[in-house]
């Protein structure tokens, strides 16, 4: 079954519902003093329960679904249509308010590439999605800006803004980097320090469709629904900068 456009409106519907589900669970146990650990413990646990119940009638109609807070179930390896899910991108950062760093991923991928997805970034109460595409960015300035994670800047990263005469910028979670991409704040993500298909996939079925270069840090396709999980690295950038970050990437010797 191809994707529909009911796959999009679900993907932007539950990304927007469990980013508000958890607003409200920060907003309340802060105000309650509550520990931080069993505050992000929760919000991981009531964000994932919203997702699977609002995708509960596509599993019964043969989706299957991968989730960073449930049991990897292996029937999705035969299954075409796979939803992807982080059900909170960025646990630290919601554990520390007011950050905003923080999202929430839906995706849904067919024979391994995102088609359609969401990414809620809650704290902005901003929603970007497959259908309608956000619109491209502002022109890029003339020193561009490479993020960076806030606590473990890659050396790839690193390299890279060297090489581009780049400004570094730090941020918490992988789709809010990714995000920022979209919404002009930066220009290129690197990761190499490696992250897990539920990072990446929702992020990037976004960026796809506003028209950003996305691939592995060699230039090779993403692909996802894999048996493990795990993917070493990503690279999201405007259009016009993917070559000469990819040439940068290429003499990056680790």
């Amino acid at each position: 079954m191809p994707v529909t456009p009911d796959d999009h409106a679900l993907a932007a519907r539950l990304a927007r519902a469990a980013g508000d589900l958890l607003v409200d669970l920060r907003s309340r146990r802060t105000a309650e003093g509550a520990d931080p650990g069993a505050m992000k413990d929760e919000g991981d646990r009531s964000s994932h329960d919203l997702l699977m119940a609002g995708l509960a009638e596509r599993i019964d109609a043969g989706d299957a679904v991968l989730s960073e807070e449930g049991k990897d179930d292996p029937v999705r390896l035969d299954r075409s249509r796979v939803w992807i899910v982080d059900p909170l991108d960025g646990t630290r950062e919601f554990g520390e308010p007011p950050r905003s760093d923080w999202a929430v991923h839906v995706a849904l991928t067919i024979d391994g590439t995102p088609v359609a997805g969401a990414v809620a970034l809650p704290a902005l109460d901003v929603v970007l999605c497959t259908s309608p595409a956000p619109a491209p960015p502002p022109p890029a300035p003339t020193r561009p800006r490479v993020v960076v994670s806030r606590t473990r800047p890659p050396a790839a990263a690193v390299h890279v803004a060297g090489a581009l005469d780049a400004e570094l910028v730090e941020m918490g979670s992988a789709g809010a980097k990714a995000m920022a991409v979209l919404r002009g704040e930066v220009d290129v993500y690197v990761h190499s320090g490696g992250q897990y298909e539920w990072d990446s996939c929702a992020p990037v079925a976004v960026a796809v469709a506003a028209g950003m270069h996305c691939s592995r840090i060699d230039g090779s396709p993403l692909r996802y629904n894999n048996a493990d999980p795990y993917l070493p690295d990503l690279l999201i950038c405007r259009p016009e900068l993917a070559g000469p970050t990819l040439d940068a990437l290429a003499s990056f010797s680790g």
